[in-house]
């Protein structure tokens, strides 16, 4: 009787490799997190850092108008610029699909990761500054007579957070126009719609995993944006993130920090799990019209067996 010893010695690794990543994960996330909500219900120290004692004082605090406010102007700004941001990007990707020079315009969408995110907000502030590039340019082509003020509003932190993630919502969009077949955009003419109502009622809707993932690669990083909103915004335009900074490093109110990060956990969580499950929905309903569409030849063929 012979013995399998090739079965008998297979081994399943497959923990053995996955616990680097476990470690990390633990180490650098979920233990952070755990910190982070324990010091949420704690007591502020008199001088900064935490009391042991359990208080729901920075929960209460979310409710002061002052914060309300903020956390309405960062709902209102990450909804704009990501409805923004996904509006350029969409014809950026379909363009980028359509074109014969995919690999220099990736390379030229790439390129701005390439120079570090500070040193790039600080080109935006060089050029809308009160001396910077565009005043001297409107100045020199006599358009207008002084400097005008393009910094320090909520207007020009909207530009800037587009600006910056735009590249992360060209690229999921690109990844998924380029693997559709633009025949249905032809055929959706052929039948009398117009190039609009094939975009709309044929492009889009078959491109909706890539505008989900493009939505949550730029409203969770603009959700919890801090060195936009503090270099080009001011004071006007705070958000959640530069409240959260200056309770740790100004106010010192360790538990309200960590109770408005945890809010923007929450907020950002459930974005993900809201994403997923549309994404979800989608692919069991591209599924079944699959398998709808396979065995239609069947049942035509059947009832065509039947007829004769």
């Amino acid at each position: 009787m012979s013995v399998n010893t090739g079965a008998v010695g297979k081994r399943n690794f497959g923990p053995l490799y996955s616990a680097p990543m476990a470690v990390w994960f633990t180490v650098f996330f979920i233990a952070p997190l755990i910190i982070i909500i324990i010091y949420s219900f704690l007591k502020k120290g008199l001088y900064g850092g935490v009391i042991m004692e359990f208080s729901l004082t920075a929960y209460r605090s979310l409710g002061n108008p002052s914060l309300i406010i903020i956390i309405v102007r960062t709902i209102v700004t990450s909804m704009l610029a990501t409805l923004i941001t996904i509006f350029i990007a969409l014809p950026c990707g379909y363009f980028m699909a359509k074109s014969k020079h995919q690999t220099l315009l990736l390379l030229l969408i790439i390129i701005p990761f390439w120079t570090n995110f500070l040193i790039r907000v600080f080109a935006w502030m060089n050029i809308l500054g009160n001396n910077g590039f565009l005043n001297e340019l409107l100045i020199r082509l006599g358009l207008i007579g002084e400097n005008i003020h393009f910094l320090y509003n909520q207007k020009v932190v909207i530009l800037v957070l587009v600006y910056m993630y735009l590249p992360y919502a060209i690229l999921p969009l690109y990844a998924t126009i380029d693997k559709f077949d633009f025949s249905l955009l032809e055929a959706a003419r052929d039948l009398g719609a117009t190039k609009p109502q094939s975009m709309l009622k044929v492009l889009l809707p078959n491109i909706r995993s890539g505008m989900y993932t493009a939505v949550l690669f730029t409203f969770i990083p603009i959700f919890g944006a801090y060195a936009v909103p503090l270099l080009v915004g001011g004071k006007d335009s705070y958000m959640l993130g530069n409240v959260i900074a200056d309770q740790l490093t100004k106010s010192r109110n360790w538990p309200l920090a960590s109770a408005i990060s945890l809010v923007l956990t929450l907020v950002t969580t459930a974005g993900v799990l809201l994403i997923m499950g549309l994404q979800k929905r989608d692919a069991a309903r591209l599924q079944g019209a699959r398998v709808q569409e396979a065995g239609l030849p069947a049942a035509l063929s059947a009832a065509g067996g039947g007829n004769l």
